[in-house]
């Protein structure tokens, strides 16, 4: 990612065919801290996100400057010695592109719906995410995936439609920019599995070539859009404002830290063990998201809907988890998701 939001967990629904990728063998301390960081720091950058779009709305912008300074970051550590990253090969990049576009058209329209959508049905929507997958499966002619799957995905679809029902701050542009999303987000998935576009990379040349190749492509956007330059002349402008200037600092940090634990995590773990550390990521912060950041107004049906949607959450992820105990001992993991 490039710098996401919320990164969704890893999702498969159906019988798993990609090689798990490692950067080496990976020891349980290693796996343990991957995990952990990655879960604090997505659900930290979801706050984070949400505090600097609440002063500055150029939500592109701000992820054109996330990618740049992933890249500089990378480029110059690189240069230096501080990372072993190997340099720019253009069959690499030709390789990388198409998921670099559909990831990052993920990131930008997540973004997007933070401006109109409160965190807690943020989160809910961007569960619908198996199931997305799930209906492109049977369009691509994928086998059935188990009933528990398929009834846990469902579960949390029908949590989002309850909650929405209830939802005082409805916003429809902001519901149509998160449901973009899962669509872009379905489509990656999709093209990572069938292309195997990422193997043999580390995190931090993932890493690289997703910031390195989303730039241009997010430079025409907010050109097109009309973002640029309104947006850099606000961002000078607001650069008067110190506790502005620290929660942009703090974002574009977090945001190479996000990158790096993710690619980690879905290296040196199982694409499980991403699917359970997402959704229970996901319950934090859905839980603090109804108090922080000018907290949410509560309504039964609203909160009933979230509490459906997480309980199919969890029990996608313990459906995920009988799966992969029940198959024979062999080194395959699920498809690997970002969240943002």
């Amino acid at each position: 990612m490039a710098i996401s939001l919320v990164v969704l967990p890893a999702v498969c629904l159906y019988p798993c065919s990609m090689e798990n990728r490692s950067e080496a063998e990976a020891s349980p301390y290693k796996s343990l801290v991957a995990a952990v960081s990655y879960g604090i720091a997505s659900m930290a950058m979801v706050f984070i996100n949400k505090a600097i779009l609440m002063q500055y709305g150029h939500s592109m912008t701000l992820l054109t400057l996330q990618q740049l300074a992933t890249a500089l970051l990378i480029h110059f550590g690189r240069r230096t010695g501080y990372t072993r990253a190997r340099g720019v090969d253009m069959q690499t990049a030709k390789r990388l592109l198409p998921v670099s576009l559909f990831y990052n058209a993920n990131v930008a329209f997540a973004l997007a719906s933070l401006r109109g959508v409160n965190i807690p049905m943020y989160i809910a929507i961007k569960r619908l995410t198996p199931l997305a997958v799930l209906i492109a499966g049977i369009f691509s002619g994928k086998g059935k995936p188990t009933t528990q799957v398929t009834l846990s995905v469902l579960l949390i679809a029908a949590g989002v439609i309850i909650a929405a029902l209830g939802d005082f701050s409805f916003d429809l542009w902001g519901y149509g920019m998160a449901l973009t999303s899962v669509f872009f987000q379905t489509m990656y998935l999709v093209l990572v599995e069938r292309s195997g576009a990422e193997d043999g990379l580390s995190s931090v040349e993932i890493m690289f070539y997703n910031s390195f190749l989303s730039l241009p492509f997010l430079i025409f956007l907010i050109i097109i859009t009309g973002e640029f330059p309104n947006s850099l002349a606000l961002l000078f402008a607001k650069s008067n404002s110190l506790s502005f200037l620290v929660i942009l600092v703090i974002s574009l940090i977090m945001g190479i830290v996000l990158n790096f634990t993710m690619f980690l995590c879905t290296i040196v773990n199982s694409a499980l063990t991403t699917t359970i550390v997402g959704v229970l990521k996901g319950v934090g912060s859905t839980t603090l998201g109804f108090v922080l950041l000018g907290g949410v107004e509560v309504h039964a049906l609203n909160v009933t809907g979230l509490v459906i949607n997480t309980a199919g959450g969890l029990w996608y992820s313990y459906a995920k988890y009988q799966q992969k105990t029940s198959k024979p001992p062999k080194r395959i993991s699920d498809v690997e998701a970002r969240s943002k």
